[in-house]
C-alpha cells in the first residue's frame, strides 16, 4: 500500500471525522452561482472558526448550554458525534464503555470526561440531557430505549437500529416518552459538499429532484476489524449498516415522506472465510418525491488514497449535482467535492467553508423540544427502508 493511502479506521482516529438532516437550510445562490462558496452562516460565534468536521482538539465549551454523556465507543464515529455536540456548547460529563483499551484511547482525546462505573450511573444522573453512542450496532437501539425511558434524548451512530423488531419497539417508546431518537447519518451531515448540495437543491439550482444515486464503497482491512464486524446479527447486514447513509440522502434530497423498496440483493462475493460477512449490496427504492438507487460494498482497492470513493448524484429536471465525498480522482486535494451542471454551465463549487449545523440544531432541539436537526419520522423511515431491503434481499452468488 502506498504511504499516501489513508485507511478508514486510521482516518477516523486521526481526524475524528464523520453526518444527519437539516429541516431548515439557508437559501440563496449568489455566491455559489459564481463558483464560490457561500459565506458561513453560524448560529453561535464560537463556531465561526471551526475547522473540518473531525478536527481534533475540540475542548469543553466555556459557557455550556447542556450536559451530555457518551455510552459505547465501538466505532470511531463516536469522535465526530462527540465533537458535534461539543462545538454546539455541550459539556461532556460522563463516559461509560466496557472495553478498557477503547476507554484509554477515548480519554486521550477527551481527558475531561469522567469514567462512569456503570451505565446506570450515567442514566440516573438528572443533569444529563443527551446520551451519544457508537456502541456495537445491535446494542444501539436497546440502549436508546433505556435512555428515553430515563427521560433523556439520544443520538446514535448509524445504523441506529438493526432489526424491524427493534424499530417497532423504538418507535413505540419514542412515541410514549416524546424523547428525541436521532441517528447521525454522517455521510450527509458531516460532509460539507452534501450540506451545500442541500442548500442548492432547496434554492432550485437543478429544478425538481427526480432521482438520487448513492454509492458507498469501503476498504475492507479485515485484520483491523473486531469480531462483531463479521457477525451478521451484530452489524445488521451490509444494507442495514452502510446503506442507511444513502437511504437518508435519498429521502432528504427527493423530499420523500413515504417510500418503498422495489428490489434488493446482497452477497458475500470475495470473503468465503468470513461466512457472516456481506461485502456487496444494492437496492432500488421509490418514494413519493422521487426514486433512488443505492450500492454499497467492501471492495475499495489499496490504490485509492482514502477508504472509499463515496459518491452521490442528484438528478433534477434542470440539471444535476455530483458529490465526491472523500476524494477527487482528478487530483484536487481533500474531500467534499461538489460539481454542478445546469442549463448554463458546468462548474466546481468550493465547499471548504460550509458550516455543519447538525450538532447545533440537535442541541437546540433538546433544549427547545423542536425537530430542526432531523424530523423523527425521517430518522425512522431511513432505517425502515434499509431494514426492509435487508430482510427481503435476494442472495447474490456469482460463478467462480
Amino acid at each position: 500500500m502506498s504511504r499516501h493511502n489513508v485507511d478508514r479506521r486510521d482516518f477516523l482516529k486521526s481526524t475524528l471525522g464523520s453526518a444527519a438532516a437539516m429541516a431548515a437550510l439557508p437559501g440563496g445562490l449568489s455566491a455559489a452561482g459564481a463558483g464560490a462558496a457561500l459565506p458561513p452562516v453560524v448560529a453561535d460565534p464560537q463556531t465561526a472558526a471551526r475547522g473540518d468536521a473531525g478536527q481534533a482538539g475540540v475542548q469543553q465549551p466555556k459557557d455550556p448550554v447542556l450536559k451530555f454523556a457518551v455510552i459505547g465507543i465501538n466505532h470511531g464515529h463516536v469522535n465526530s458525534q462527540t465533537n458535534a455536540i461539543l462545538r454546539a456548547r455541550g459539556e461532556l460529563v460522563w463516559l461509560y464503555a466496557k472495553e478498557p483499551e477503547l476507554v484509554e484511547a477515548f480519554l486521550k482525546q477527551y481527558p475531561y470526561a469522567k469514567l462512569a462505573r456503570s451505565e446506570a450511573e450515567v442514566l440516573e444522573d438528572p443533569s444529563i440531557k443527551l446520551v451519544v453512542s457508537a456502541g456495537i450496532p445491535n446494542e444501539r437501539a436497546p440502549l436508546g430505549i433505556r435512555v428515553m425511558q430515563h427521560g433523556k434524548d439520544y443520538m446514535a451512530d448509524k445504523p441506529g437500529i438493526t432489526t424491524l423488531e427493534q424499530l417497532a419497539e423504538v418507535r413505540r417508546v419514542q412515541a410514549q416518552t416524546r424523547r428525541i431518537y436521532s441517528i447521525m447519518y454522517s455521510e450527509r451531515l458531516e460532509n460539507r459538499a452534501t450540506v451545500k448540495a442541500g442548500e442548492l437543491v432547496k434554492a432550485g439550482a437543478i429544478g425538481r429532484v427526480v432521482q438520487t444515486i448513492g454509492l458507498g464503497p469501503h476498504r475492507m482491512n479485515p485484520k483491523t476489524r473486531p469480531a462483531w464486524f463479521f457477525e451478521r446479527a451484530r452489524y445488521g447486514g451490509i444494507l442495514c449498516d452502510i446503506a442507511s447513509h444513502q437511504a437518508d440522502q435519498f429521502l432528504y434530497f427527493t423530499g420523500s415522506t413515504a417510500a418503498d423498496v422495489v428490489a434488493s440483493q446482497v452477497g458475500n462475493l470475495n470473503y468465503p472465510q468470513y461466512p457472516g460477512l456481506e461485502d456487496f449490496g444494492d437496492m432500488l427504492v421509490r418514494g413519493n418525491g422521487g426514486t433512488g438507487y443505492i450500492r454499497v460494498d467492501w471492495f475499495t482497492p489499496d490504490g485509492l488514497p482514502t477508504w472509499g470513493d463515496g459518491r452521490l448524484t442528484i438528478l433534477g429536471t434542470d440539471g444535476f449535482i455530483e458529490i465526491r465525498k472523500n476524494v477527487d480522482i482528478a487530483g484536487r486535494p481533500g474531500g467534499s467535492h461538489l460539481f454542478l451542471v445546469d442549463k448554463k454551465e458546468t462548474r466546481y463549487i468550493d465547499t471548504s467553508q460550509v458550516p455543519l449545523p447538525y450538532g447545533e440544531q440537535l442541541v437546540a432541539d433538546v433544549l427547545n423540544r423542536t425537530e430542526t436537526a432531523m424530523p423523527q419520522a425521517h430518522c425512522f423511515l431511513a432505517m425502515e427502508l434499509v431494514l426492509k431491503a435487508q430482510a427481503q434481499a435476494q442472495r447474490l452468488t456469482l460463478k467462480a
